[in-house]
Parts: C-alpha cells; sequence; structure tokens
C-alpha cells in the first residue's frame, strides 16, 4: 500500500514550496510521487518539481474534482499502477475543495492500494487579515478537513497576523494539532500522523466553477514548430492566463524580474530560460521569491492569477518585448 498525503492550502500559502522540502529530506531508500493539479493549464508546479527526484503526475486546468473525479482518478491510477511509490504526495490547486478528493481516497476500490495519511492545510497567517479569504467557501473548508494546520511563513509574520491567527485557532482549531514554520519546512515525520479529522467527512460539498473543460495533457505542452501559446482559466472568482514558451527563447534577466514584480495581480509563477540558466518566480501580492541556475530548463513557463478579470494583452505584450536572440 502507497502511503499518502493530500498538502491542501490556499492560493499563495506555499503548498509547492513545503512539498520541495519534503521531498529533499526523504529517505534516500524509498520512492516517492506527487499529484499536483493547478487552476491553470500550463503546469507552472510540475515545472518547478521536475528536479526533484519524485516521479510527477500533472493534471492540467481546473481542480481535481472536475469532471465527476475523471481526470484525477485517471492520474492518480495511473501513477499507483506504474510507479508503485512507496509515498503519493497529493497537491490540489489552492482554489479547490478537498472533500471529494478525500471521499475518492477512502472508497473502498483505493482501500488495497492507498494507506491514507494526515491532510495538511498550509495558511498564510496574514490571509486572515483580509475578509475575502476568511470569506471564501474553499478557504474555510480547505483548514476544516485539515488533520494538521501548518501556520507557513512565519519569517513574514507580523503582530497583526499573529493575533488574527490566535483568534482563529481559538474559534476553529477543534483540537488538531497547530504547526508554525517558514519557508515549508515541516519536519517530514508529521506525514505519518494518522488521519483524526473527521469533520473532514461532512466539510460542505458545494463546489461550482465557470472554467472551462481541461484539454487533457496536450494543454502542458506546445505543438510541433509552435514558439509559444497561452491558456486562460477562470473559476472561483478567479481568473489565470499561462504562457509557454519553446527551448529557444530567453528572457531578458531584469527585465523579466520587473515585469513579474510589478504586475498588479495577485500571483506569479514561473519558470524561464534567461542568459544565466533559469530562473524560478513565486510573487504572492508583495511577497517576491526567485531562484538562479546556471541550467536550462526544457522551456519556459510563466502564469499570474488574479481575482478579478484582467485584460491579459498588455502582459502579454510586454512579456514578448523581454524575448532576446533565440540560442542556436
Amino acid at each position: 500500500m502507497t502511503k499518502t498525503n493530500l498538502i491542501t492550502g490556499f492560493l499563495g500559502s506555499g503548498k509547492t514550496t513545503t512539498i520541495l522540502h519534503l521531498l529533499a529530506s526523504k529517505p534516500a531508500n524509498e520512492k516517492w510521487a506527487v499529484l499536483v493539479n493547478e487552476f491553470g493549464e500550463i503546469g507552472i508546479d510540475g515545472a518547478l518539481l521536475a528536479d526533484s527526484g519524485a516521479v510527477i503526475k500533472e493534471i492540467p486546468g481546473g481542480c481535481m474534482c472536475c469532471v465527476n473525479g475523471l481526470p484525477m482518478q485517471v492520474g492518480l491510477n495511473t501513477l499507483l499502477r506504474q510507479a508503485r511509490p512507496d509515498r503519493l504526495l497529493i497537491e490540489p490547486t489552492g482554489l479547490g475543495h478537498p472533500k471529494q478528493i478525500l471521499d475518492m481516497l477512502t472508497a473502498e476500490v483505493y482501500q488495497p492500494w492507498i494507506d491514507l495519511r494526515a491532510t495538511l492545510c498550509l495558511l498564510d497567517p496574514r490571509q486572515l487579515l483580509e475578509p475575502r479569504y476568511p470569506e471564501d467557501e474553499n478557504f474555510r473548508d480547505q483548514l476544516a478537513a485539515a488533520d494538521i494546520i501548518v501556520a507557513n511563513k512565519q519569517d513574514r509574520a507580523t503582530p497583526e497576523s499573529q493575533a488574527a491567527l490566535q483568534r482563529w485557532l481559538q474559534l476553529h482549531q477543534q483540537g488538531r494539532e497547530i504547526i508554525s514554520v517558514s519557508h515549508g519546512r515541516i519536519d517530514y515525520a508529521l506525514l505519518d500522523t494518522p488521519r483524526s479529522n473527521q469533520a473532514a467527512l461532512t466539510a460542505s460539498a458545494a463546489h461550482s466553477h465557470a472554467h472551462p473543460s481541461s484539454r487533457g495533457l496536450a494543454a502542458l505542452n506546445l505543438p510541433a514548430h509552435q514558439r509559444w501559446r497561452r491558456s486562460t482559466n477562470s473559476g472561483q472568482g478567479y481568473h489565470a492566463c499561462g504562457w509557454i514558451f519553446d527551448a529557444d527563447t530567453v528572457f531578458d534577466t531584469i527585465g523579466l524580474l520587473e515585469w513579474a514584480r510589478l504586475a498588479p495581480v495577485d500571483r506569479v509563477k514561473g519558470v524561464l530560460r534567461i542568459p544565466e540558466g533559469l530562473v524560478r518566480i513565486n510573487r504572492q501580492g508583495e511577497d517576491f521569491h526567485i531562484e538562479t541556475q546556471n541550467v536550462a530548463p526544457p522551456d519556459s513557463r510563466v502564469e499570474m492569477i488574479h481575482s478579478a478579470e484582467c485584460d491579459w494583452n498588455p502582459f502579454q505584450s510586454a512579456l514578448l518585448k523581454l524575448r532576446l536572440t533565440a540560442r542556436d
């Protein structure tokens, strides 16, 4: 049986960073896999996790419970039967509802295959200061379904956010374990915590969305001879636009970072080619994290998410102007 954990959390809570930390600290004799789904359709998290040493399976576009869970089932079955991992981490989109996924993982058909352990929910306590987050049904239900709540980004904490977290805990903790960390640095031993939160099975199941049906795994790649393309998505009150560029496209480093830093959107994530190799971009609000390496990624991918409708054309025009001469 594959030990399995659901790693949830709203947009920008630090799920992918936490999973990268867990993968870096996994026992050398174990094979791990990650089933990842994003709100957008171009696979940013898959690119971020590509060199982690784990088996990665992506479900493009929307959330895992779309289409009666069929994309989730196909991805899950593929990993269990072909990869046969010792442990599976499942990262749904930050706009997804965990109940449908937990219902699927506890279904009788998966009982011989899956040893379901604790569900972890990442939380940036600063989000509790903005009413739009606690008022969001998915935000609330992700926390309600968790066995362990990880108060992340403590390095960015303020007295106001700490007070907001304490108020929330007094109302909603319900005896669950709470840990506080920075940069998603949790002990992987937490993954073996048994499930204990039965409220996860009775959380609100309402989940409506308006994003288009996925174009399948082909959405994660460029068609032959196409230099770039963009994909858009919307639902749950959020809107996304992502771009993929071929392996010969290289971006101006400083211009690209300024484009990502100054864009008036909630979220920017990307893995892109620059003259120095690659740059990983992760911006949530004013939090802006970059990482460079002197190796080149197989292509360039970047995505923006915002809580209001956007005209993506100006962002696209500015991005296209940042392309340098293609490499030989």
